[in-house]
């Protein structure tokens, strides 16, 4: 199996460090000096649970994401596409995607928010394309990527249909590398979960720059937390999402405990003066409340604070 993964950020080398040592033939598409760096340095990988080892960049095919040209040999030679970078580039990995895809590949999103699955699914039509999402705690700086903590991965078709005998031998070869993927028959249902859980977490983190596990230890950051979840599963439930028996405090409650370490994805961002993925979660329900006719005020606040920090700062 030929498995391209695009987008090297903290997912992206998760995946990487993860398949590095499978039997899968890997293809690992990234940009600028995070590029030149791993042509001559290779990657460094700091597994959960403390070991670390050093890959050399000739075990796999190392891409350009920024040069519209790939060798000939990969042109549509992909069974999967893993695009892994932020929304914001959705676009330019998508195309990148098209050339590396084989007729009967998929394309597998693993970005916050819904926009995407319908931008990809216009793309490359929605039968093409895998819904995910991800609990495995990571960071990276430059070369070297950290997988802090052991999650799970959700995959499932967005018409919540079986999985194609692909699909099987791509989850096969996730589990034998310690990824304890799951197939899901509502996948939409779990990246509603999954955005409401994000909306808990990443722009409390990045405002105050505290780790997950600071929101519980802290009554009223806890408070505003699940009170901007509730605001959003109105949003998802008016979306035709059935969250009966779901329980939003217990779904943080498990997320914030098991990555009380983590500095979450939208605070490394600010760190690092990046644009945050801020438009795809609490914009997302800002969008979809307007189209309801249902106001979304905490999700609007959360939305305005984290725009004024990347005004603040230069961003890439």
């Amino acid at each position: 199996m030929r498995i391209a993964i695009l987008g090297l950020g903290s997912i992206g080398g998760l995946f990487l460090s993860a398949l590095v040592d499978s039997d899968a033939d890997l293809v690992v598409g990234t940009r600028g000096i995070k590029l030149k760096q791993i042509l001559e340095e290779g990657i460094v990988i700091h597994s959960p649970e403390g070991a670390m080892e050093n890959i050399p960049s000739n075990y796999f095919e190392l891409i350009d994401t920024e040069n519209t040209l790939i060798p000939k040999e990969l042109m549509h030679s992909c069974d999967i596409v893993l695009i892994c970078g932020k929304s914001n580039s959705i676009p330019v990995l998508s195309e990148l995607a098209s050339k590396l895809l084989s007729d009967n590949g998929f394309v597998m999103g693993i970005q916050n928010g819904l926009s995407h699955l319908d931008y990809l699914s216009d793309k490359f039509s929605q039968k093409k394309v895998l819904g995910s999402t991800v609990t495995h705690g990571a960071w990276h700086n430059k070369n070297t990527f950290y997988w802090e903590g052991r999650g799970i991965i959700k995959i499932g078709n967005l018409d919540d249909s079986k999985p194609s005998d692909l699909a099987l031998n791509f989850i096969k070869l996730l589990n034998e590398s310690h990824l304890s993927p799951i197939w899901s028959n509502d996948i939409r249902k779990e990246l509603w979960i999954k955005l409401l859980i994000n909306i808990g977490i990443n722009p409390i983190c990045a405002i105050t720059g505290l780790k997950n596990g600071a929101i519980k230890s802290i009554s009223n950051m806890w408070e505003q937390a699940i009170s901007c979840m509730g605001e959003a599963s109105h949003i998802a439930v008016a979306s035709g999402i059935d969250m009966s028996g779901i329980d939003i405090e217990n779904l943080l409650m498990d997320v914030v405990l098991s990555t009380a370490n983590n500095r979450c994805s939208m605070l490394q961002d600010i760190m690092a003066n990046r644009l945050t993925e801020i438009d795809s979660l609490c914009g997302e329900i800002i969008t979809r409340g307007e189209s309801l006719g249902m106001p979304t005020p905490l999700n609007l606040m959360l939305l305005t604070l984290i725009k004024g920090i990347e005004n603040s700062s230069i961003i890439e």
